[in-house]
């Protein structure tokens, strides 16, 4: 069973519209715990356009309450730019996913290059593991870098999933649904275990969990809180848990 980690990211950026708090972005994470989902996402950039410093303790209070002691938060980012490694510090996540993002980057756009970045991916990679139990690395379904991933430490490989998305549906999907599975067991191969997101949703999500072997766990932001504009947070994550629950 694949599980489901809500990225609640566009809550903040709706709630940063106005000089309020609403939405709520710990009432909403609530809300999808309660749902069902298996943890909670964000990241924070450093212009705080959306997640901002003074969510994270908040947020990382109620993962730490009892009745979430399965959960899990998640703080992804670029861990050399802005804050990241001080929000590590100060909250210990249970995973840091790295992002080679620009901070000037509208949104995630591509995975590591480790093979231009293993030195400093080592290092910092083993600085974090002092604050949380699970380092994953954002990557592209390429299976050469993918390998090389391994030597860096980290426990994972998040499946930077845009391309996927991008393809499905046209005449492409099965040869780009193709790379994503080769890229899965290059993972694999190395003892890497395996997580995907970006752009994925209600509609593309079964078939990549149908053909993409192993992933322990999909973040998924945009699309379900789109959703959730029309079906309400609740019965949005539950429409995504009985796709991933199925796989």
């Amino acid at each position: 069973m694949t599980k489901l980690s809500v990225n609640i990211n566009k809550v903040a950026h709706l709630r940063n519209t106005r000089h309020l708090e609403i939405p709520s972005v710990v009432g909403l994470a609530r809300t999808c715990l309660e749902a069902g989902a298996a943890g909670i996402t964000i990241h924070p950039r450093p212009d705080e356009r959306h997640i901002r410093a003074t969510d994270i303790p908040p947020l990382c209070a109620l993962l730490n309450e009892s009745q979430y002691a399965d959960c899990e938060f998640n703080i992804e980012g670029n861990p050399f730019e802005g804050r990241y490694l001080q929000h590590i510090k100060a909250s210990k996540p249970d995973q840091c996913t790295l992002v080679p993002d620009d901070p000037n980057a509208f949104t995630s756009n591509a995975g590591w290059k480790v093979s231009q970045n293993l030195d400093r991916l080592k290092e910092i990679v083993a600085e974090l593991k002092k604050y949380s139990s699970r380092v994953s690395l954002f990557m592209d379904a390429d299976p050469d870098e993918i390998a090389l991933a391994a030597q860096t430490g980290a426990d994972r490989i998040e499946l930077y999933t845009e391309p996927y998305a991008d393809a499905f549906g046209s005449s492409n999907q099965g040869a780009v649904t193709t790379q994503f599975t080769a890229a899965a067991q290059a993972a694999s191969a190395v003892g890497l275990d395996i997580n995907a997101g970006h752009d994925l949703n209600l509609h593309n999500l079964g078939h990549f969990l149908t053909h993409v072997p192993g992933v322990l766990e999909v973040s998924i932001g945009h699309a379900l809180i789109a959703d959730a504009l029309s079906l309400g947070m609740t019965e949005t994550v539950k429409a995504y848990l009985s796709i991933t629950n199925a796989t």
